[in-house]
């Protein structure tokens, strides 16, 4: 059973009945699109109320219907000068737009409706009314439609069309009915954001080719670090591809600051290294392990309470029994925000033990890291601020758009000596400005996307302060969740059984709503229930557990 504070539940329903509520909202969405939007706007409302295609709601797949016609226009100018005028898409191909002699007025027309169909989309995943999922199975998506890859190009239909079927058959995890995965909502100024950056497309190796997103990133990391508790936000860090590659970088440096001579030697040069993590830890450590060469049989797994907690005294008992075996004990790393349980290990304890063995100390917060933007909830990490590294992903809990994950080093210079390879063709000595601002020689990888820009407007839009809001929302809604169901009749926190696996199939064929299952030790199969979307309601919540009964009311 997870803690209120891990911002989900894990539960599972026997029996029950209910039946779905359906408010629908997206009308007023279509209003608000009509005036923010004009033109579009009134196209968003066709395509979702008026005589345009309409979603097939169950039974077959419904593919978008191949018509060649002409861009519409959305001005009001008689005669009509927009970029839509006269663009017929079936006569034009990719090589039409830009950069192609004349290709503005089709790039634009054509841009434009690829935003049409995004932004009714976007629409869309607010609307109660339509579902999370347009479920079919992957053979029924394979036979009704054409996905190969062909010698010869198709047409700009075509391709507007594939957009349409790709967006159709998505998961909308801006519902505000989805809780299965960690990383919820879909959030306007972060969507905003990545367009943005798609636009720009650039890399974040250098600040002679991105300057102001290379700057935006050593503004951010140095506010995370604040928020951590380092003083003045000194130290290290960057953006990764992920939580498990940041947890990586957490492993290569902890290596590398005990044995510096492994970066050019390798691992037969150093002795048999051991990492300690709790049971209930992420799969990344072990991949990372395996991944770096250490090994996953070097990664001891440390015994949990029953609330999910690492265990101190096991810790320390396990670092002295490789000690003891002549093996060298190099990191641990604690969690803050366990995946199933949401637990939240005894961080102060480990720092404890971890500075006696003077061993790296990491926490993956990928999950919990949010909860520091929360003056109510950031106690469940205290004594993160005497980690050595800390991950924090801020798509999980704080609902940036994916991907935004940052590992944060305490010690400044230390993660550039452990992977600069000094490439003379990017990272030249001799240039005119600052080159600590160049900071792909740190990075495992050469080409980095910009993840910054996403968090860094979104916290401009919110402040810590909308941050905090929204974090406290999601950690009501667990509380809310865990008392509605704690003395609910058919339900138990955890319970034995093959409930789960088959209301969560019957939940995808109706598509209402989405949340995951799964077993953990001796608990078999039981929702884990994830609440990081800012769309989300305690009508949300009321509904879930009323679909759950009666998808299950025959079982």
């Amino acid at each position: 059973m997870a803690s209120p504070g891990s911002g989900f539940w894990s539960f599972a329903s026997e029996d029950g009945s209910g039946d779905p509520e359906n408010p629908g909202t997206a009308r007023a969405w279509c209003q608000v699109a009509q005036k923010f939007t004009g033109g579009i706007g009134n196209k968003l409302c066709a395509l979702l109320y008026g005589d345009a295609e309409k979603p097939a709601e169950s039974g077959g797949i419904q593919p978008p219907r191949a018509t060649s016609r002409k861009a519409a226009c959305a001005c009001n100018q008689k005669p009509c000068s927009c970029p839509k005028a006269g663009v017929n898409y079936a006569f034009l191909h990719a090589t039409d737009l830009l950069p192609a002699c004349d290709g503005e007025r089709p790039t634009l027309a054509f841009l434009q409706d690829v935003m049409d169909i995004l932004l009714q989309y976007v629409v869309k995943s607010f609307d109660r009314s339509t579902k999370v999922i347009d479920f079919h199975y992957p053979n029924e998506l394979l036979q009704e439609y054409n996905w190969g890859l062909a010698d010869q190009p198709q047409n700009l239909e075509e391709i507007l069309m594939h957009c349409q079927t790709t967006l159709k058959y998505a998961i909308k995890t801006g519902h505000p009915r989805y809780f299965n995965q960690l990383s919820t909502g879909l959030d306007m100024v972060g969507l905003a954001a990545d367009w943005l950056t798609s636009t720009a497309n650039t890399n974040m190796f250098t600040y002679e080719i991105a300057p102001v997103f290379v700057l935006l990133e050593y503004v951010t990391l140095k506010k995370m670090r604040e928020i951590i508790g380092w003083p003045g936000g000194s130290g290290d860090g960057i953006f990764s591809p992920g939580g498990a590659i940041s947890n990586m970088y957490a492993m290569l440096i902890a290596r590398f600051k005990m044995f510096p001579e492994v970066k050019e030697k390798g691992m037969a040069a150093v002795p048999r290294l051991i990492a300690f993590t709790s049971e209930h830890s992420h799969f990344s450590l072990k991949k990372g392990a395996a991944a770096l060469g250490i090994g996953t049989d070097s990664v001891i797994l440390i015994k949990c309470d029953e609330r999910g907690k690492m265990i101190p005294s096991d810790l320390e008992r396990r670092i002295l029994e490789a000690k003891q075996k002549g093996f060298v004990p190099f990191l641990v790393s604690a969690t803050a925000g366990t995946t199933v349980y949401g637990a939240f290990d005894p961080l102060l304890a480990v720092a404890d033990i971890c500075k006696k063995y003077k061993i790296w100390m990491h926490v993956d917060a990928a999950w919990g890291g949010g909860l520091l933007m929360s003056r109510k909830h950031k106690w469940k990490l205290s004594g993160v601020e005497r980690a050595n590294s800390v991950t924090w992903n801020p798509h999980k809990m704080m609902g940036v758009p994916l991907q935004c994950s940052a590992l944060l080093v305490r010690e400044e210079g230390l993660m550039q000596s452990c992977n600069q390879m000094h490439a003379s063709y990017l990272f030249q000595q001799d240039k005119h400005y600052d080159l600590s601002y160049d900071t792909g020689d740190k990075a495992l990888q050469c080409g980095r996307h910009v993840d910054v820009f996403k968090l860094w407007l979104m916290w401009r839009a919110k402040g810590t302060t909308g941050f905090e809001a929204h974090i406290d929302k999601c950690l009501e809604l667990a509380e809310y969740l865990y008392n509605i169901i704690k003395n609910r009749a058919g339900y138990e926190m955890v319970f034995d059984g093959k409930v789960a696996p088959v209301i969560k199939a019957r939940m995808m064929e109706y598509g209402t709503t989405m949340v995951s299952y799964q077993p953990l030790g001796d608990k078999v199969n039981f929702f884990r229930m994830v609440i990081s979307n800012p769309a989300a309601t305690h009508q949300d919540i009321d509904f879930l557990i009323e679909e759950i009964e009666r998808l299950g009311q025959d079982l």
